[in-house]
């Protein structure tokens, strides 16, 4: 039979008081150490002897000693109030200092984009912060898996969080290498993809996700094939470095390899914009002081192009 195991209600009232009274064995000084009335002290005895059931003091009109239930009580109780007021100042101080353990949930995609670069400096900035990161495509419950906050891209963000921008929106590109270009017409349409390989991405849910394009004021989505299904957008990227095929994947995370040759962009006048990566909670009334570090380090560091809290458009919970 499972037993319940809870404290009752008002069950630790009065402990502070006999403590104060036991160590000094003295009603008067309990009560200004505890900035309270001798009355007040002798209430919160009697009291608490009620709930117990047993007496805890013998009281003579010129000295106050513990009863033997007094000093079995007194043995135990004290390491347990100095551990409840320890726990206290522990919580209290990471509530006003940066410190504790960041747990954040990040999909692959953004820790080139975003997080490389700064791991080291925001670690070296804030010895007392441990900082965990897990990186994973799926789209995990922050409060089932323990984890402060997480990081995606505005368009897999829950409209019920709170969402901060930690990079400007950018667009999603059309990538190919030039072995695989030399092959195959370059595409200028929407329409010439079905003549191309594509990798493609698929979503948490299992789904596969199309290829988006702006048209006009319109978005349009295009079905492709290839040869490759990838979880993530890094493996998408190297498949077309290797020349695997053409590959539809965040500017930021493509630009390096555009820049050095590597890749070459394609369909540019078709590209859509993603909102860009934000860092999302649950809402709370307070930011604890080492997520408040984390994000206004991000912004400072990585040169983030908006501030504050905001909603990432066209914000759902599924990818």
């Amino acid at each position: 039979m499972k037993q319940n195991f809870t404290v009752r209600h008002g069950a630790l009232d009065g402990v502070e008081a006999f403590l104060s009274v036991a160590r000094h064995r003295n009603f008067r000084k309990a009560a200004a150490e505890l900035a309270v009335t001798p009355s007040a002290i002798s209430q919160a005895i009697r009291t608490l002897e009620a709930r117990i059931g047993a007496a805890l003091f013998i009281r003579t009109t010129r000295s106050v000693g513990l009863t033997e239930a007094g000093e079995r009580f007194f043995a135990r109780a004290r390491p347990a109030f100095e551990e409840l007021i320890a726990a206290s100042e522990i919580a209290r101080g990471m509530g006003q200092r940066p410190a504790g353990l960041l747990r954040l949930s990040v999909p692959p995609a953004v820790m080139p984009i975003l997080l490389e670069p700064l791991i080291a400096s925001f670690c070296r900035a804030y010895p007392e912060i441990e900082l965990e990161i897990v990186a994973s495509g799926e789209l995990v419950d922050l409060a089932t898996g323990g984890f402060d906050a997480g990081i995606r891209l505005g368009e897999f963000v829950a409209a019920d969080m709170v969402a901060v921008r930690l990079t400007p929106p950018f667009p999603l590109t059309v990538v190919g290498s030039p072995d695989y270009l030399h092959q195959r017409a370059e595409p200028k349409r929407i329409e010439d993809l079905r003549g191309h390989a594509c990798l493609r991405l698929r979503r948490s849910d299992g789904s596969v996700a199309p290829w988006r394009f702006a048209d006009g004021n319109k978005t349009v989505e295009a079905i492709v094939t290839g040869p490759l299904i990838a979880h993530d957008y890094p493996t998408l990227l190297s498949g077309a470095i290797q020349g695997l095929g053409l590959a539809q994947v965040p500017r930021p995370l493509a630009g390096a390899s555009i820049a050095d040759g590597r890749l070459q962009a394609l369909l540019t006048p078709f590209a859509v914009s993603s909102p860009g990566a934000f860092l999302y909670y649950p809402e709370r009334r307070q930011v604890l002081p080492k997520l408040r570090a984390f994000i206004d380090h991000v912004r400072r560091e990585g040169g983030a192009g908006a501030s504050g809290k905001q909603s990432p458009s066209g914000s759902g919970a599924s990818a």
